[in-house]
């Protein structure tokens, strides 16, 4: 007969059990939780020299119980102090990459800002409707509430190569870096142009991975930028899909990608991925012989970019479908030399022509109409516009939580907006973009 004792010490046993399977069951999105947690707590703090990196964390039910401590270079964000701890370490020049242990990286690059006309001119002198265009962007109007989940942080405007506008959230100025997130494909498809003009890379290189003996061999470098490699691929962020396995719980990005099946002919349909990008990072640096520094000599360098930063993976490789951070009037730089087809300062640098090739949305089945190779477009492969009130040559650079740069070249014109807005569906990027081609 069991006693009461080994009756209680059997669901003693039970209970720690069903608590353990729970944990270990739930432990991959507790992991994508901490994963953000400190590597948002080491990039805030590190790069942008911020002092609240729990500004940046969106809604969870898991936001209560995470908690962030640093120590010197090193970031840890965990459950309650305890459960499911991920390490982010800092190292200068790169940011912040996810690892327990430093990543192997070299010296970066030093980049001069005088590259960048942008950097150290005076603020604008601003006309009363500029200046009402950008309070609307603000929220100026809106209550306290609204004005939050709107969450415009800068703006920064360039019209015919010179500042047309600039304004700043509290706390906020312009030496702050900000997070670019996809933006940052934005720079990948520039990096690619760079190679190209050199005669490093072309568009139609494929067997681009060792491993590829069977269909994947016949991926091309531009369907990488283009995002009809085929390769399966879920940007779903939620517990087990592919894009928060990359981003938070696989130390070499590129693998994982490259380890991905077949789920389309190359070159047939249109899938966004995070990971495609992430993948042709690596199959760069592998091709150039080059390192984490490739971005600062191809790109930050010659535009004076001295602010940006292109975070790598645990192998050293840059994360170039997310983690480019840079301030305002950095952001503005990249747009400019896009809007300047790759020329700057008297020197053309991408390949003639580069950005309406890019900026070409491909006609194939796609789930992401008017996306080309790395920007998103304003007119479809059938004429329609996407944003009828902008002209038909807009493109965009586009990031998580309302990034955006927007290039309209019949007007000379380049519109910068980064902040927070994770609640709201429409930042009124394109209308203030509307309003400042109508003033010009």
């Amino acid at each position: 007969m069991l006693t009461r004792g080994r009756v209680l010490l059997g669901l003693v046993l039970l209970v720690v059990v069903v608590v353990v399977g729970v944990y270990w069951y739930e432990r991959p999105l507790l992991l994508t939780a901490t994963g953000y947690a400190a590597h948002n707590a080491c990039a805030v703090e590190g790069i942008a020299q911020r002092s609240d990196p729990q500004a940046d964390l969106p809604e969870n039910p898991l936001v209560p119980v995470l908690r962030t401590s640093s120590d010197g270079d090193r970031t840890a964000g965990s459950i309650l102090g305890v459960l499911a701890t991920q390490r982010a370490v800092l190292t200068e020049g790169f940011g912040c990459t996810l690892t327990d242990e430093a990543p192997t990286l070299p010296a970066p690059v030093e980049v001069d800002p005088g590259g960048n006309p942008f950097a150290d001119a005076p603020a604008p002198a601003m006309s009363p409707e500029v200046e009402a265009a950008l309070g609307r962007a603000f929220g100026d109007g809106l209550d306290a509430d609204a004005r939050a989940a709107l969450g415009t942080r800068a703006v920064v405007a360039v019209r015919g190569g010179e500042l047309l506008a600039e304004r700043y959230a509290e706390g906020f100025d312009d030496a702050t870096p900000q997070l670019g997130w996809s933006m940052s494909k934005s720079l990948t498809n520039l990096l690619v142009g760079r190679l190209v003009a050199q005669g490093r890379l072309s568009l139609d290189d494929d067997h681009l991975r060792a491993q590829w003996t069977d269909e994947r061999a016949e991926i091309t470098v531009e369907q990488l930028l283009r995002m009809t490699s085929g390769l399966e691929w879920n940007e779903t962020y939620d517990l087990g899909t592919a894009i928060t396995r990359m981003l938070y719980l696989e130390p070499d990005m590129g693998d994982y990608v490259a380890a991905q099946p077949l789920a389309h002919e190359p070159g047939t349909y249109q899938q966004y991925s995070s990971g495609s990008t992430t993948l042709l990072c690596d199959i760069l640096l592998e091709r150039t012989g080059s390192d984490a520094n490739l971005p600062r000599e191809e790109v930050f360098g010659p535009l004076g970019m001295s602010s940006a930063v292109l975070e790598p993976d645990a192998s050293g490789t840059p994360v170039c479908s997310s983690y480019l951070w840079a301030t305002p009037r950095d952001f503005a730089a990249l747009g400019q030399f896009a809007l300047q087809d790759g020329e700057w300062a008297g020197e053309q640098l991408l390949p003639a022509g580069w950005m309406a090739r890019s900026t070409t949305a491909v006609d194939v089945e796609t789930e992401d109409p008017g996306y080309g190779a790395g920007w998103w477009v304003n007119t479809l492969p059938d004429g329609t516009p996407v944003h009828p009130e902008l002209p038909d040559d807009a493109y965009f650079a586009q990031g998580h939580d309302g990034q955006w740069i927007v290039v309209v070249p019949s007007a000379e014109l380049v519109v910068v907006r980064l902040g927070f807005s994770p609640e709201v569906d429409d930042e009124g990027v394109v209308a203030l973009a509307a309003t400042l081609v109508d003033l010009s």
